[in-house]
């Protein structure tokens, strides 16, 4: 059945190992993403070959709207070969009951797949609705530009050439001023980077999620999570989350306070949890997306710093599978007016 049995528990054990081994991996693909989105609900499916080997896999998060209507949302995939676009359109003919079943009006889908021209006119010629670059990035669920790190054929003394020499020095003055990091999974590591968590989104004026998602999230990733925190003396200064994907390492979360900010904490603990990332023969270190790339940005400015030598990686963007056109239209059309009303809430 090309519909993830859940009580099968070796064909959940078949379509983990795929999604786990895939080149185009990330952790919003692999089941266990479902557990943190525990208000999404959440449906995998997948196609094999006549030896019964997986080849496609979409893990699909249901969120509902009004007037018993719902919208699929793919995170990072799907999983396939995209430039193949026969299987990808088999892979939705799969979805199909699913669609009908949940009243979906659409399947939005965001693979970590390189833009480019010829891909973005595959999907549009195809029938496909594609937003990269001729949409506003408010109008996408997640940035399209992410900043990675390639870490295969380097050691933790080679990584840095591909820092900015500015950062470099700043790295290694953190270690000199007494600054290190230790890690855990704790309960009490959860409250303290959380604290540091908190205290950033307040000082730079943005939202942020509950502590119970960060219970959730490690919960979820078990011992492939680490929960960083940089000290100096008895004070801690900053803390972050990062997982190893089977040899993606994901920085996912961060936050400082203001104490001792001169002696660079924030550049130590991500030096740290890069070398963690190549201890373990990981292949890239994801800093996540950045949005507005110019030096008035601080996430761009901060992240710039070490992959000055890869740059940005520019992902193709949203491609949707329309099953109701009349819904689809509709929604595309409300959304971002929301959007703005709530930003301009926020600055008012």
């Amino acid at each position: 059945m090309p519909i993830l049995d859940r009580d099968n528990e070796a064909q959940v054990g078949k379509y983990e190992s795929f999604v786990r081994n895939h080149p185009n991996k990330s952790i919003m693909q692999d089941p266990a993403w479902s557990h943190i989105k525990n208000d999404w609900g959440s449906e995998y499916v997948y196609l094999e070959n006549e030896n019964g080997e997986i080849y496609a896999a979409i893990s699909i998060l249901i969120r509902k709207i009004k007037g018993g209507l719902s919208l699929f949302y793919a995170p990072r995939g799907p999983l396939c070969d995209i430039d193949d676009l026969d299987v990808v359109k088999a892979l939705i003919e799969e979805v199909r009951p699913l669609a009908k079943k949940y009243h979906a009006f659409a399947l939005r889908m965001d693979p970590e797949i390189r833009y480019s021209k010829e891909l973005n006119d595959l999907y549009v010629n195809g029938g496909f609705t594609v937003k990269n670059r001729n949409v506003d990035f408010n109008d996408l669920i997640q940035p399209r530009n992410n900043m990675i790190l390639y870490l295969e054929d380097h050691d933790e003394e080679s990584i840095m050439s591909k820092f900015q020499p500015r950062n470099r020095n700043k790295v290694r003055s953190a270690g000199r001023k007494g600054v290190y990091t230790t890690w855990d999974r704790t309960d009490d590591y959860v409250k303290q980077f959380f604290e540091g968590y908190k205290f950033m989104a307040g000082r730079n004026e943005i939202t942020y999620r509950n502590i119970d998602y960060f219970y959730r999230l490690r919960d979820a990733y078990g011992d492939r999570l680490r929960i960083y925190l940089a000290h100096h003396e008895d004070d801690v200064l900053a803390g972050a989350v990062t997982i190893n994907y089977y040899g993606k390492v994901y920085y996912l979360y961060g936050g400082s306070n203001n104490t001792k900010r001169n002696k660079n904490p924030n550049q130590k603990m991500q030096y740290d949890m890069i070398s963690w990332g190549i201890e373990e023969g990981a292949e890239q270190y994801d800093f996540g997306g950045v949005i507005d790339m110019s030096e008035d940005d601080g996430l761009y400015k901060f992240k710039k710093t070490f992959c000055y030598e890869d740059d940005v990686t520019e992902y193709i963007g949203e491609i949707d599978y329309v099953f109701n056109k009349t819904v689809y239209t509709l929604f595309e059309k409300l959304v971002p007016n929301i959007r703005k009303m709530k930003k301009k809430f926020r600055r008012n």
